[in-house]
Formats: structure tokens, C-alpha cells, sequence
């Protein structure tokens, strides 16, 4: 099958000074996006979303995952990461959903960084231009708040409406000065057992 990949967008951004005060180490944050035909796109209601999912998740998981770890140096240096899809007006929630949640995709980036957490997601509709957030956390522990994260961007043609937007987004290193603790002294002050 093919794809139907019509580009591949990479964004990079580096803060350098966060509240007026230098960043001891500056916070690096990337993203790896493509924009590819819906392949459900006016076909009306489909009930198996599987054949699409199984073609096409894998193919954006291997690429992807390679873009962003061209741009990092190397899965080691990830500490957040995230993924995200927006599906065009002529599309449902559900197929921007079909695209990233699925192992066929993920797994390769988390086996790529050697990640434990679970990949935090949006998955939203909209059109050209709309803001593609992704949201990060630690990929070894989601309860280091330092890692909660959101990188944004947008692509000024996409996605077209009967387009999708699949993005996965990393960063090297947390909040500059993080000062809010974590979930685990939230817990212990609340004399939680929970893990």
C-alpha cells in the first residue's frame, strides 16, 4: 500500500532563558511530523480500520522515530517524549486515533530511547495551520514533573481535510527551573500509598 506521504516537517526549538533568569542547561525540544493522504478519507463510515493501521502505523513509526533521533544524536539523550496526529475536516477523530495509538507505531520510538513510560498523545481535528501540540513527559518515570511538556508548532498547508498530521515530539532535558516538586512528594505529603 501506499502511504501517501506528501512531506515531512521537522521543528527544533532551544530555550537558552526562562523567567528572565539563564537556564543552567538549556531545555532542547524537537518534533518529526508527517502529513500523509487520510487513506479513510470519503470512503464514509468504515467499520475496519485495521488493514490501514497495520500498512501504514508502522511505516510512520520507523520514520519518524528515525527523523528524531537524526535531530537528537541519539535515543540516549531523549528524556521527554510524546506523539500527536490532527486529522483534516474530512476525516474522524478516530483516524488520527488509528495512526499513533497502536504498537506498530509507538513501539519503535520507545524501543528506540529505551523508555518505560507510556507516550503521552493529542489526537484533535483540524486544518492548515492549527497548532500541533504535543504534550512530553519522562520516558522512564511520569511522575517527574520537570518533563511535563508541550512542544508547538504548525504547518502552514496541513493538514488539508482529507489529510492527516502524525508527530512525535522528544526533548533533552526538563523545565529549566522547575520548582513544583513531583508526584511522589505530593503523595508522601498526602500520606498516600498509591505508587
Amino acid at each position: 500500500m501506499d502511504v501517501g506521504i506528501r512531506k515531512v516537517v521537522t521543528y527544533v526549538e532551544e530555550t537558552l532563558i526562562e523567567g528572565g533568569k539563564a537556564a543552567p542547561v538549556p531545555l532542547k525540544m524537537f518534533a518529526a511530523a508527517a502529513v500523509l493522504k487520510n487513506p479513510w478519507a470519503g470512503r464514509g463510515f468504515v467499520d475496519d480500520l485495521k488493514p490501514e493501521i497495520h500498512a501504514i502505523a508502522p511505516v510512520l513509526g520507523e520514520l519518524l522515530t528515525g527523523e528524531i533521533l537524526r535531530i537528537a544524536g541519539s535515543g540516549e539523550v531523549i528524556e521527554g517524549y510524546g506523539k500527536a496526529a490532527v486529522v483534516g475536516t474530512d476525516g474522524e477523530v478516530e483516524h488520527a486515533s488509528a495512526l499513533i495509538h497502536t504498537l506498530r507505531f509507538g513501539n519503535f520510538y520507545r524501543k528506540a530511547v529505551g523508555a518505560k513510560s507510556y507516550l503521552s498523545f493529542t489526537n484533535v481535528r483540524g486544518g492548515p495551520n492549527c497548532p500541533i501540540m504535543i504534550p512530553m513527559m519522562h520516558k522512564d518515570d511520569e511522575g517527574m514533573r520537570s518533563h511535563y511538556l508541550t512542544i508547538q508548532f504548525s504547518i502552514n498547508d496541513a493538514p488539508a481535510p482529507d489529510e492527516i498530521v502524525v508527530a512525535l515530539g522528544a526533548s533533552i532535558g526538563g523545565r529549566p527551573h522547575h520548582r513544583i516538586g513531583n508526584r511522589y512528594q505530593d503523595l508522601q505529603e498526602l500520606g498516600s500509598n498509591e505508587a
